[in-house]
């Protein structure tokens, strides 16, 4: 087997192991960084790459990579979710209900090699956040129990990306591009008292676990302006996304479900030698999937699964990223971060939303990277998300008494979600020249 294939068949097998676990989210469900550098400096570095985890984000920084490297990595993820209700609810179990599953481990891997002085090229799998929660039968309402009266309510949806970077430079400008495989599944329950809402009660809920493959491209850019000043910029373009049919009565337009593009543009800028600052911003396009930005409101009869169905009612987001990192001596460095997003989910969408409360707000970052070796390298990440909630009325759907939905006068809903990730990563530096398959020597 020669090294590309040893290489691809890695990254693959990356990916599988990375939907064993959902990830809390940032984004919405996009995570704010991918590798415990990137979540150390709060999702910023765009425009400033220095290990290979950094196609993820920008394919472009493939270039400043000097050596053969590779990276293995996992994040701990410790997320705390749920909702509270007051007044009387009439469609959700009232009180303060919590979300159980409270710990997953999210693995990640990357590789990369220059070609020549001026092109290089790598691969990295990494997952791209998730939903998840479960909900017991404690919290009862009728007639079987659990949130929404439909027994054991919660959602697992699990995404994975393996990515196959080119980059090139010219003069100061470098390009980069990376074509990129996805894989996402689904596992839905607790939703059966809205058969009578759906286009098809049978591919509604509790149908186990569906699957959905696709993909897309990523693209970037990199300018260097002066020696310690760059800006850069990427995007991807929609993942396309085949449709989940065990749920095509719950998803809008039969189950369909891409995952959404996503611009991000940045600056870096090096005070020192030593200490680099770095600023990003990103948007995030998910308006443009119908099952999860058309509003979840009203929900009329035979209306779940439809063409132009009800979704969960999210906005497009916006977040800012700022880093610094301070390579206070060879082979150790420091980082720290701060990242806030605006919140998806209108105070208008809360009671579908009980099953996807993804909120965050405000985060704070840190971590730092120690040369064990000459060749290997130590990094850890700790990233935590401020508890943020988002509160609004409960919404009713399409009933004799409410022919065209309404909103209870007499409930409000509150989300609220919080939680902590630890990344630690272990990267690898081949030796020039070292052709090997894998490490020789630490």
């Amino acid at each position: 087997m020669n090294g590309y294939s040893w290489r691809t068949l890695a990254s693959a097998a990356a990916l599988t192991v990375s939907l064993a676990a959902p990830s809390l989210a940032a984004d919405g469900y996009f995570l704010i960084g991918y590798g415990p550098r990137q979540k150390a400096l709060g999702g910023a570095g765009v425009a400033d790459s220095r290990d290979s985890m950094s196609l993820s984000i920008n394919p472009a920084g493939l270039v400043d990579l000097e050596r053969r490297q590779m990276q293995l990595g996992v994040t701990a993820l410790f997320p705390e979710r749920g909702y509270s209700t007051d007044g009387a609810p009439k469609v959700l179990a009232p009180g303060d209900v919590r979300s159980g599953r409270p710990i997953f481990p999210v693995p990640h891997n990357s590789y990369s090699a220059p070609i020549d002085a001026d092109s290089a090229w790598g691969t990295a799998s990494y997952a791209n956040g998730g939903i998840n929660t479960s909900f017991d039968f404690g919290h009862f309402h009728a007639p079987s129990g659990g949130p929404f009266g439909g027994g054991y309510a919660g959602v697992d949806l699990e995404q994975a990306f393996t990515s196959v970077g080119y980059a090139r430079k010219f003069g100061a400008l470098a390009i980069g591009v990376a074509p990129t495989i996805a894989v996402q599944r689904i596992n839905l329950q607790g939703l059966k008292a809205f058969s009578p809402y759906s286009s098809d009660m049978y591919s509604l809920s509790d149908n186990g676990y569906d699957w959905s493959f696709g993909g897309g491209v990523r693209l970037g850019m990199q300018w260097r302006v002066t020696d310690q000043f760059r800006i850069g910029v990427a995007g991807s373009t929609p993942m396309f996304m085949t449709r989940f049919r065990k749920y095509s009565g719950l998803f809008a337009d039969s189950g369909s479900f891409d995952i959404p593009a996503n611009l991000t543009a940045g600056v870096a800028y090096d005070l020192t030698p030593d200490l680099t600052v770095m600023a990003d911003w990103r948007h995030i396009f998910y308006s443009g999937v119908g099952s999860v930005s058309n509003s979840s409101f009203p929900v009329l009869l035979r209306s779940l699964g439809s063409s132009g169905g009800p979704g969960f009612g999210w906005k497009d987001t916006d977040s800012a990223s700022f880093g610094v990192e301070w390579r206070v001596q060879p082979g150790f460095a420091l980082r720290a971060g701060y990242h806030y997003v605006t919140n998806p989910i209108p105070t208008n969408s809360v009671t579908l939303n009980i099953l996807a409360p993804i909120i965050n707000a405000h985060h704070i970052s840190g971590g730092l990277s120690y040369d064990i070796t000459k060749n290997s390298t130590l990094e850890l990440a700790v990233v935590y998300a401020f508890k943020n909630n988002v509160r609004g009325p409960e919404a009713l759907p399409q009933t004799a008494a409410t022919p065209f939905g309404a909103y209870n006068p007499a409930a409000n809903v509150n989300l609220w979600l919080r939680g902590l990730e630890v990344s630690v990563g272990w990267t690898y530096k081949f030796d020039l020249g070292d052709n090997s398959l894998i490490p020789t020597h630490l």
